[in-house]
């Protein structure tokens, strides 16, 4: 078992005193109906640590559940309360393959000590941002964008990072009317030939990523000018 009731008991003492649910330091649930929703997933026969609770003032302590099961209810959708379900896992491949069944999530935290878990993890998983050691705090570093992946969000915030996610980027293209400028897109009006096929093809397997911007591509564009030129006035 890589973790300790005891030490954990040891720490709910020292953070909120021997009757937790009196403890000034915990926060209350919004509402009756998220704290029945929240009661609803703790098994009792799993808790490790915690599962006190006071309805009336809608206080629950930080609550451990053990043994927990790919299919309990408490893993099912986002928690948004003090509960902490563990399942247990043989190694970190069977971590990672559990990680990878299920929605890629908003955040996920990696602890040990071992730099070669850690990227072993963060390489072969997926998710919105990650920690390694820590949680949460990844949240507040304006220097890192914050943000989800598939199920768990669209595009990230902070910095440049939450401009570019509500910037639309416009593409625009601009030219002439004149006959020149024409000749060099007459490709793509009809009628087709064998002769405009061929040189469509090798304009299109020789463009670049930006155009004009090396020797190359100008001079492929040149004799692509060349060619629709003669295609225009030959072959038609």
């Amino acid at each position: 078992m890589f973790y300790s009731p005891k030490k954990l008991e040891v720490v709910m003492e020292k953070f909120y005193g021997g009757n937790s649910v009196t403890s000034p330091s915990l926060s209350k649930i919004i509402n009756e109906r998220y704290f029945d929703r929240l009661l609803g997933l703790i098994k009792h026969d799993n808790i490790a640590v915690g599962g006190q609770y006071d309805r009336t003032k809608r206080i629950m302590t930080p609550t451990i559940l053990r043994d927990c099961k790919p299919n309990d209810p408490v893993m099912q959708d986002e928690i948004f309360g003090p509960i902490l379900p563990i399942c247990t896992v043989k190694n970190v491949e069977e971590a990672i393959d559990f990680i990878k069944s299920r929605d890629k999530p908003l955040a996920l935290y990696i602890f040990s000590k071992n730099k070669k878990v850690h990227d072993t993890v963060l390489t072969q998983t997926s998710s919105g941002g990650a920690a390694v050691n820590d949680s949460v705090s990844h949240l507040i570093t304006e220097g890192i964008p914050f943000g989800g992946v598939g199920a768990s969000g669209m595009g990230a915030y902070h910095g440049k990072q939450g401009f570019d996610t509500f910037t639309h980027k416009k593409g625009v293209l601009k030219k002439d009317l004149s006959s020149f400028s024409e000749l060099g897109l007459s490709l793509r009006y009809p009628p087709y030939t064998d002769q405009k096929t061929a040189l469509m093809t090798f304009i299109l397997k020789r463009r670049k990523g930006v155009a004009f911007c090396k020797l190359e591509t100008l001079i492929t564009f040149l004799l692509g000018m060349v060619f629709a030129f003669i295609v225009n006035y030959l072959f038609m």
